[in-house]
């Protein structure tokens, strides 16, 4: 593949000069002759001399085949021409009114100066304005991001110093950390592997989802084994113009080179890693700049100091040719914490704020089940945010609960102030929730129970924590959350005999909930273990498509509907058997408006 591609002719200023040229033509020899005849009013000779009986003629020019003359007429100027006569006594009338007239000496023009003037003249002036037209739009183009051909755009260069990132920032990634161990001994120490004739893996690729650190644990690989680290995202390589990407890639693997040992990461790798499926849909340049990615990967040897780190959520959509051996060699999973890994996540970003009594880490861990190292950094800012709003010089455990649930729900709502009645239906809501899920086993304990609006559009919201991390649900346990989403709306018909809208989310969750069942999880006894579903993202999740007939499609539509049914039946039976603490339940809640597991225990049990 050549580096240039060869230049096409300037075609752009020939057409330009063009234009210009049709334009003198149309102007000199159609435009000016209708303006001039346009200007100058043909008249008859009676009209002539009735303007002179009128003593409105002004000037009068007597040419040797016409007559041309000035009338003003309340003080209005116009000009005439009309046909010669042979008329003795024009002259003498003509200096009776007192006309000023004349002839025209004949004299030849100059042919140059005429041209000069017609042409040359607009011509120039044109060209002169096109060409500061055109400096200026080429100034402006050239500014615009992509759009410059001739200089380099490196990467960010981070420099190994005193601040540099290290494993001990990153938490709750520990196994990912073991995986990249030994890249970071083959930089310190690359003799012993080529001693013994080992060859350090020449690329390593980070999958996870978003937030789980992936651009972090790369730069900490960088400051563990001090070496300068090479940082660009995927879409910095795609360009405007075809080729720009592959001489981008170009660019960075020899500015790589040049600073060995080092790390080159590259985020977001999908973004010209994607497969080339052969499919009617391609695109020239993201091809071009795999393909030119493909070949410096397998133009550094695997000793020559140079390791490639890259990141991705979606590892599915890369081109196999990435991932063979002798490219990206290792595959590291970054995936979400576990219970330990949250505590240690939130106890690194808790070093940087200033701490009030004691934190109990680990309750507010098991709170986040499911949050990733960026949304428990983020809940942590939060808290130190909520600590400054109050007017308190540290972060306490409250504002660090109050963060998690203004992370998961939003901030609360103070000017929403909701009537007795609806604060009534949503107390009883909320406590279907909590009672339905307490009086059944295999469900997470109630951790609280609130009224208050959220910005999210919540009116109130039933908080479960779970004492563990659980990484396997069984069918009884996706039957039991089942029913404990369908608690509110089964509290609302009991008492009130009447639904509201309230139940929306809960409607949302249990058709998914219920659907995956059928369609992912074999836990219907109309499929078993029937696969029905397919596609959607590890990691990002969506995107799913049934793999069935139309017929079997509606049959899954029936039996998502049967299952959600019977989750109704169950609810409405565990809150019907358990009707009188309901009602007590729903009325301390609707005084006190938020209450904490513990005290809703104590009244359920008393």
């Amino acid at each position: 593949m050549n580096e240039q591609t060869p230049k096409k002719p300037n075609v752009t200023l020939a057409k330009y000069f063009g234009a210009v040229l049709i334009f003198m033509l149309v102007f000199n020899f159609i435009l000016m002759p209708i303006l001039q005849q346009r200007r100058v009013q043909e008249a008859s000779y009676s009209h002539f001399l009735d303007a002179l009986d009128k003593g409105i003629v002004k000037v009068v020019q007597l040419q040797t085949s016409e007559i041309n003359y000035i009338t003003e007429e309340d003080e209005i100027a116009r000009v005439y021409k009309t046909g010669i006569i042979d008329d003795p006594t024009l002259v003498p009338t003509l200096r009776e009114k007192g006309v000023q007239f004349g002839a025209v000496i004949p004299s030849k023009p100059n042919p140059l100066l005429s041209f000069l003037l017609s042409w040359i003249l607009p011509i120039g002036m044109f060209a002169l304005i096109g060409y500061f037209l055109r400096r200026n739009m080429m100034k402006q183009i050239g500014n615009m991001p992509g759009m410059t051909f001739g200089s380099k755009k490196t990467a960010k260069v981070y420099v190994a110093d005193e601040s540099s990132i290290t494993f001990d920032d990153v938490a709750g990634q520990d196994e990912a950390k073991e995986s990249l161990v030994e890249i970071i001994d083959y930089l310190e120490n690359p003799l012993k592997y080529k001693e013994i004739g080992a060859k350090c893996p020449k690329g390593v690729l980070l999958v996870g989802p978003p937030g789980t650190g992936k651009t972090l644990i790369a730069k900490a690989v960088a400051g563990e084994a001090n070496v300068p680290f090479f940082s660009i995202a995927g879409s910095e390589f795609v360009e405007m113009f075809v080729g720009r990407g592959a001489a981008r890639v170009r660019e960075l693997f020899e500015q790589a080179g040049k600073n060995a040992p080092c790390i080159v990461f590259i985020d977001e790798i999908d973004t010209i890693g994607k497969s080339r499926d052969g499919s009617l849909s391609t695109n020239d340049e993201r091809e071009q700049t795999l393909n030119q990615l493909l070949t410096e990967m397998d133009g550094f040897g695997a000793n020559k100091g140079v390791i490639i780190l890259a990141a991705t959520n979606r590892p599915e959509v890369l081109d196999p040719a990435l991932l063979r051996p002798g490219r990206f060699d290792r595959q590291v999973p970054m995936e979400l914490p576990d219970l330990q890994g949250r505590i240690d996540i939130l106890k690194v970003h808790a070093k940087k704020v200033k701490l009030e009594g004691e934190i109990d880490f680990h309750l507010l861990a098991r709170s986040t089940s499911g949050a990733s190292g960026a949304q428990l950094a983020n809940i942590i800012n939060e808290g130190a945010l909520r600590a400054v709003r109050m007017g308190r010089r540290a972060v306490t455990q409250g504002d660090l609960e109050e963060a998690i649930e203004t992370v998961i729900a939003g901030q609360q709502k103070k000017n929403a102030i909701m009537s007795d009645e609806e604060k009534r239906v949503v107390a009883y809501h909320e406590i279907g929730h909590a009672l339905v899920a307490a009086m059944q086993t295999h469900s997470a304990p109630v951790q609280k129970i609130t009224i208050i609006p959220r910005t999210s559009g919540a009116l109130g919201y039933t908080m479960q924590v779970e004492e563990q991390d659980k990484y396997l649900v069984s069918r009884t346990e996706a039957e039991n959350r089942l029913a404990t989403i369908a608690g509110g709306r089964a509290a609302e018909e009991i008492v009130f005999n009447e639904i509201t809208t309230g139940a929306a989310n809960d409607i949302e969750q249990m058709t998914q909930l219920a659907r995956s069942m059928v369609t992912k999880y074999g836990m219907s006894d109309e499929f078993g273990m029937m696969g029905l579903s397919s596609g959607g993202n590890r990691y990002l999740g969506g995107g799913e498509t049934m793999d069935c007939s139309p017929v079997t499609a509606q049959k899954v539509d029936e039996e998502v509907r049967r299952i959600i049914q019977e989750a109704q039946e169950k609810a409405r039976s565990i809150l019907k058997e358990n009707e009188d603490v309901l009602h007590k339940l729903a009325a301390y809640l609707k005084e006190t408006e938020t209450i904490t597991g513990e005290e809703f225990m104590k009244i359920l049990e008393s």
